[in-house]
């Protein structure tokens, strides 16, 4: 990367409790030094999607799918309404326990906006909403992408995380930016991670308890009743 960036992708499941606390530093960020950002979709739902079983687009509602759709029609309107639900949505499942995932919860998140809740049923009854998807995950997994958060500098560079809990904001934001945009100078640099101690664990189990209680799915490390 040969200059330091002014805009990124940034690639996102609303229902990624990870991706979240990216997404509120990536924002204090902006506030900071006025990062233009992208919002972008990618399906934990399908890159996950067990042998077999449906895909996220072939069902009525998918929890994580069905809200990027909601995602997508905002988008369509302006990147504003996607910017603003994101937060909006994330800061109800992730910090206050609400079941957004479901239809009502997403009504109730665009109501919270001072937006139609029924824009909701619009984007479900609107097939396209699905390709608008679609094309983002496809796009960023083509890349090499396989999760969120995934960002995406313009000279293409790509890179998954940073992942922490909890976001770090202020100096630290911008702290953690310097270290990100090093990190992205180095294109053959694939890898450095923290082993997660038994402390580490119980760290990650305490900052998503609210996240935890409200989700009806399965996860890989967290799976549900």
């Amino acid at each position: 990367m040969s200059a330091r960036p002014t805009r990124l992708d940034f690639y996102f499941d609303i229902m990624c409790p990870w991706a979240y606390q990216t997404s509120k530093w990536i924002r204090d960020v902006r506030e900071r030094n006025g990062l233009e950002i992208h919002w972008k979709f990618f399906s934990l739902e399908e890159i996950n999607r067990p042998e077999g079983k449906k895909h996220p687009w072939e069902r009525p509602w998918s929890y994580g799918w069905s809200l990027l759709r909601v995602g997508a029609l905002l988008r369509r309107r302006s990147m504003h309404e996607l910017d603003g639900f994101y937060a909006a949505a994330g800061r109800a499942l992730h910090e206050e326990g609400q079941k957004v995932h479901l239809p009502d919860g997403a009504r109730q998140v665009l109501a919270g906006m001072d937006l139609d809740p029924q824009l909701v049923d619009v984007a479900i009854a609107d097939d396209t909403t699905h390709d608008d998807v679609r094309a983002d995950h496809d796009a960023v997994v083509q890349r090499g992408g396989f999760g969120v958060p995934t960002l995406v500098f313009d000279d293409g560079t790509a890179l998954f995380g940073p992942v922490i809990t909890p976001a770090p904001s202020g100096d630290d934001a911008m702290r953690l930016w310097d270290l990100t945009v090093g990190w992205a100078a180095f294109p053959h640099l694939y890898e450095l991670r923290r082993p997660k101690t038994a402390a580490d664990q119980t760290h990650i189990e305490n900052q998503f308890a609210t996240y935890f209680d409200a989700r009806d799915w399965r996860t890989i490390s967290h799976p549900a009743p």
